[in-house]
């Protein structure tokens, strides 16, 4: 079992690694990620391979008691925040949610997500859980961003299984897909902090293409902002 900081350091590093600059800069991510480690430790956990880490997952539980139908548009910022506030409020969860589910990329393509999200369903059970739900960012959807996200998690391959790689490994574990949000994420930013972290110039005001975002970025010169709001 490894100690608290290093368990968060080797998650840090993970995340970092594989995400987009600009993802790392949620500020509901960046006001909540710590109090994982300090008040949901035994909610986060990695697999091991001949001592290399070869996967990360990040939960957190929380109490719903409505139909998932009816889970907020905001989604992932909406559930980090609804998990820290019902402990602080002592509220009972009855959910685990995955915040995050990350492979090393040696060892992407080999069943170790499958691995992770199995492990997530028997810690939620060990908790008396019935449900886990998880905010799916599909994984080719940054190769189709004028697609809408809509009409994208609607594609199936001729075996009748999602197009998208990441949907179908939550499908064939039993899951199901309740719906998108549409403003899972809000990602804020001056033109100079989103020239920094996509290594682009931004002239004038308009819709821009951003490697890594799952669609249209909407760019004001004037105002010197830039917003993302992603599903995720």
């Amino acid at each position: 079992m490894r100690n608290m900081p290093e368990q968060a350091k080797i998650h840090n590093t993970i995340t970092s690694e594989l995400w987009p600059e600009f993802m790392l800069h949620d500020p509901v991510s960046n006001r909540n990620w710590g109090k994982l480690f300090d008040i949901f430790s035994e909610f986060q956990f990695s697999l091991e391979s001949n001592g290399e880490i070869i996967g990360i997952a990040n939960c957190i539980p929380y109490f719903w008691d409505k139909p998932f139908e009816e889970l907020p548009e905001r989604g992932w910022d909406w559930v980090f925040e609804k998990g820290v506030t019902d402990n602080l409020q002592g509220t009972k969860p009855n959910i685990l949610n995955g915040l995050q589910i990350a492979v090393n990329r040696d060892y992407q393509g080999r069943g170790v997500s499958s691995m992770i999200l199995r492990e997530m369903i028997s810690i939620a059970q060990s908790y008396g859980y019935k449900y886990v739900t998880v905010p799916v960012r599909p994984s080719l959807k940054s190769k189709y961003p004028l697609i809408s996200i809509d009409n994208y998690i609607k594609w199936k391959r001729e075996d009748g299984l999602p197009y998208d790689p990441w949907l179908r490994v939550h499908i064939r574990i039993g899951g199901r897909i309740i719906k998108p949000c549409h403003e899972a994420m809000y990602i804020s930013g001056t033109i100079e902090d989103w020239e920094e972290w996509t290594d682009l110039k931004f002239y004038e005001t308009d819709e821009y293409i951003i490697p890594g975002a799952l669609e249209p970025v909407r760019i004001d010169v004037n105002k010197n902002i830039m917003v993302k709001k992603m599903y995720f």
